[in-house]
């Protein structure tokens, strides 16, 4: 059976910020609709039935609270993820406490949206064949999903395919920080101090060593998903 196309509803007065927020969302197989003011977003929650919404907190007309409850009203197994200013800790508990689901602080990356929301949508998933399908709905909220490549952060469990790939505490380290970094350059300086927490100084060898390794886990047999961007970095993206 097909995947449902998800739909997401992008609240936020920045046209900019709306436009490249709904061209990734898009790119993610999902629909997106843009609204700037609350009262659109309420408007369009009504007549587009959307799945989750992403909500600025400061809108010009209403605050993001007032929407979240005038959507909730009518639809309240809509997911929300507010986005909030870095400094807004009021804001971000309130949102939380009002029935809001997750945030993202300003300003913030586009995949960090993308993997909030998806966490959010498998808990509105329909049921599952089960754990190795992994747009399940019985994965765990923690769960990090790229493609048929499922990592399970409180079980430190790694699958792909449905298959179990067992990994070392480093090889772990290291796809958990590509996982959460899906479709990015991520530069051997960057991979290090993350993963093996010291700046760059000629170990370049160490994170060439633990790609390869990691490669012959989840590649294997398989279309790739890990790629070298020649003179950048290694990127992890969903195998075409």
């Amino acid at each position: 059976m097909a995947a449902m196309t998800r739909r997401i509803l992008v609240v936020d007065d920045e046209p900019d910020l709306v436009e490249v927020l709904c061209g990734a969302l898009r790119y993610e197989g999902w629909q997106a609709l843009g609204a700037a003011t609350g009262t659109e977003a309420v408007e369009a929650a009504r007549s587009w039935g959307p799945d989750a919404v992403v909500l600025d907190m400061m809108l010009p007309d209403l605050d993001g609270l007032a929407v979240l409850e005038r959507i909730h009203a009518h639809q309240p197994e809509v997911r929300v993820l507010f986005l909030t200013a870095r400094d807004a800790v009021e804001d971000r508990i309130a949102g939380i406490a009002a029935g809001g689901d997750d945030y993202v602080t300003k300003p913030f990356s586009l995949a960090e949206v993308v993997v909030r929301l998806r966490g959010l949508l498998r808990r509105v998933d329909p049921p599952a064949a089960g754990w190795g399908d992994p747009h399940a709905a019985v994965l765990p909220p923690d769960a990090l999903v790229l493609g048929d490549l499922v990592l399970v952060e409180s079980a430190r469990e790694v699958t792909r395919g449905g298959q179990p790939v067992e990994l070392s505490p480093t090889e772990y380290a290291l796809l958990h920080y590509l996982l959460r970094h899906p479709r990015q350059v991520l530069s051997k300086a960057q991979i290090l101090d993350a993963v093996w927490s010291y700046d760059f100084g000629g170990q370049a060898h160490v994170v060439e060593l633990y790609i390869s390794y990691l490669r012959k886990k989840i590649d294997a047999g398989r279309s790739p998903m890990i790629h070298t961007v020649r003179g950048a970095g290694y990127l992890l993206k969903a195998a075409q």
